[in-house]
C-alpha cells in the first residue's frame, strides 16, 4: 500500500520547513531510515528519514518549496501503485480524482505557495489555472479560489493575489470575503508573500523600488518570537561595569601556556564570562528560573545558551551542565557548536533547552547594547567590547583602566531588581577575581 511522506517537526518551534534539496527522486528505492531529504528549518538545516520502504512513487513538492508541518511531500510505494489515490485517501477521500487533484493542488499552495504539485494537471488546461476579467484580460487564480469567489458573488479581477506570480488561492478569497470585499491595494505595490504577523504591524513600504528578499525560515521564527516576547514579557535592564585588567592578564598567560604545552585551545573573553556565568548561576539559583504562569520554575541544571550571528538571523547553541565544565572544555565546546551553527549542521539536542543565554558583541565594537530574552528564560546577558577607558582609582588619581560593561535583561514575572543585582555582583567578582574561573 502506498504511503504518504509528511513534512515532520524537526524542532520544538518548527512551524514549516523549506526543502533544501531532495536525496531521493522519483523511481528511486527507498529504505526505511534512509535520509530523503534536507530541511531548512527554523534553526539549521536538518536531514530528513523515511518511516516507509519501497519506491518513490511522486515528489510533491520541489526544492526550495516551503510547507507546513503535517503536509504531504511525497508519495512512496510499490511500483505501479496509483500515487494520486494514496494521496486523496490522506486527504480525506469521497472525491473524484479531478476534484482531488484541485483539492491538492490548493492544500500545497496554502503551506508553500508553490505550484510545483499541481503541476501536471494545470498544464492540460490553461482554464485550470486561470478566469476572465470583465475586459478579457486573464486572472490567475486556482479552481477552489474560483469555486468560493463565485459562491460569494465575488469579483475575482477586485482581488490581488499572493501566490507565486501573484495568482489568487483560497486564502485571498476567504480574507476578502471576511472582510466584505474590501480590497484596496493597488497594481503598484509590490506583491509580498502574505505576513504571518498581524497586517496592522506591517508598514508600509516607501515607494523606492525595494527588491523584495523571501524570509528564510530562521527569520520568520526570529521575527514571529520577537512580536511575541516584546508584547508578553515586562522587562527591566541592569547595567554593570567591569574591571577586567586581571581577567586580560589571566587570559594571556593561560593562551601562552596551552600553546607551550601544545593544547590546541584558545581561551576568549567570551569563554571566561560563560564561565562566571555559569558558576554564578550555581551560586545563585535565583537566577537560574523561568515564570510557569501560577508558580515559578527554579532550574538545577545550569544550561547556558550562546548567541551565534548568522547570515540570515542567529541562533543561540546550548552549553549543557554549563558550571560542570571547565574554561578550557567551554571554550572548545563553544567553538564547535558555533560552527555547527554556521553550517547549519546543528542537531535538535545541541539548541533549545538553556535556562540562561548570553550575547556578546564586544568583537564588533560595541560598548553596549541591551538583548532581547530568550524565553521561556528569565534572563540574558549582553556584554560589550573590553576598552581602555580613564578611571579614578582609590587614591583619586585619573588612571587608564579597562572596562567592560555587561547588561543584564529580567523578565519581571520571575526576577526582581534586586536579584538581577546581586546576580551581576556574582559575575562582576569572578570576572575581576579570574582565578575563581579556575575552580
Amino acid at each position: 500500500m502506498a504511503e504518504i511522506i509528511t513534512m515532520l517537526a524537526l524542532s520544538p518551534t518548527m512551524e514549516e520547513g523549506t526543502i533544501a534539496e531532495w536525496l531521493k527522486e522519483e523511481g528511486q528505492e527507498v529504505e526505511e531510515g534512509e535520509i530523503i531529504a534536507e530541511i531548512e528549518t527554523d534553526k539549521a538545516t536538518m536531514e530528513m528519514e523515511s518511516f516507509f520502504e519501497g519506491t518513490m512513487l511522486k515528489v510533491l513538492v520541489k526544492s526550495g518549496d516551503t510547507i507546513k508541518v503535517g503536509q504531504p511531500m511525497a508519495v512512496v510505494g510499490e511500483p505501479g501503485e496509483d500515487a494520486d489515490a494514496a494521496l486523496a485517501s490522506f486527504q480525506g477521500g469521497g472525491n473524484s480524482d479531478s476534484d482531488t487533484q484541485k483539492d491538492t493542488s490548493e492544500d500545497t499552495e496554502d503551506s508553500s505557495d508553490s505550484d510545483d504539485a499541481a503541476t501536471k494537471q494545470e498544464d492540460t488546461s490553461e482554464t485550470q489555472t486561470t478566469s476572465s476579467s470583465s475586459d478579457g484580460e486573464r486572472i490567475k487564480s486556482s479552481p477552489l479560489a474560483r469555486k468560493i469567489a463565485s459562491e460569494h458573488n465575488l469579483d475575482l479581477s477586485s482581488l490581488q493575489g499572493s501566490g507565486p506570480g501573484g495568482r489568487i488561492i483560497k486564502s485571498d478569497v476567504e480574507a476578502a470575503i471576511s472582510s466584505k470585499g474590501d480590497t484596496t491595494q493597488t497594481a503598484s505595490q509590490p506583491t509580498v508573500a502574505k505576513p504571518s504577523a498581524d497586517p496592522a504591524l506591517i508598514a508600509e513600504l516607501p515607494d523606492a523600488s525595494p527588491s523584495l528578499e523571501p524570509l528564510s525560515q530562521m527569520r520568520k521564527a526570529i521575527a514571529k518570537r520577537m512580536v511575541q516576547v516584546w508584547q508578553n514579557t515586562p522587562f527591566f535592564y541592569l547595567t554593570m561595569d567591569v574591571d577586567m585588567e586581571k581577567a586580560m592578564a589571566q587570559r594571556k598567560m593561560l593562551n601562552a601556556q596551552l600553546k607551550d604545552a601544545g593544547i590546541p585551545v584558545k581561551i576568549s573573553v567570551n569563554d571566561m564570562i560563560v564561565r562566571a556565568c555559569a558558576l554564578a548561576l550555581k551560586d545563585y539559583p535565583r537566577m537560574n528560573c523561568a515564570f510557569a504562569g501560577d508558580s515559578t520554575a527554579f532550574f538545577d541544571e545550569v544550561h547556558i545558551g550562546v548567541a551565534v550571528a548568522l547570515e540570515d538571523g542567529l541562533i543561540t547553541p546550548t552549553l549543557r551542565n554549563a558550571d560542570q565544565k571547565t574554561l578550557s572544555q567551554l571554550a572548545t565546546e563553544t567553538r564547535e557548536l558555533a560552527e555547527k551553527a554556521r553550517d547549519k549542521k546543528l542537531k535538535p539536542h545541541e539548541f533549545g533547552g538553556s535556562t540562561f543565554s548570553i550575547s556578546n558583541l564586544g568583537m564588533y565594537g560595541i560598548d553596549h547594547f541591551q538583548a532581547v530574552i530568550n524565553p521561556p528564560e528569565s534572563g540574558i546577558l549582553a556584554c560589550g567590547a573590553v576598552q581602555k577607558v580613564p578611571v579614578v582609582n582609590d587614591d583619586g588619581e585619573l588612571v587608564v583602566g579597562t572596562r567592560m560593561k555587561m547588561t543584564l535583561t529580567c523578565d519581571h514575572r520571575a526576577v526582581d531588581g534586586a536579584i538581577g543585582a546581586e546576580f551581576l555582583q556574582y559575575v562582576k567578582k569572578r570576572l575581576e577575581n579570574p582565578i575563581l574561573l579556575m575552580v
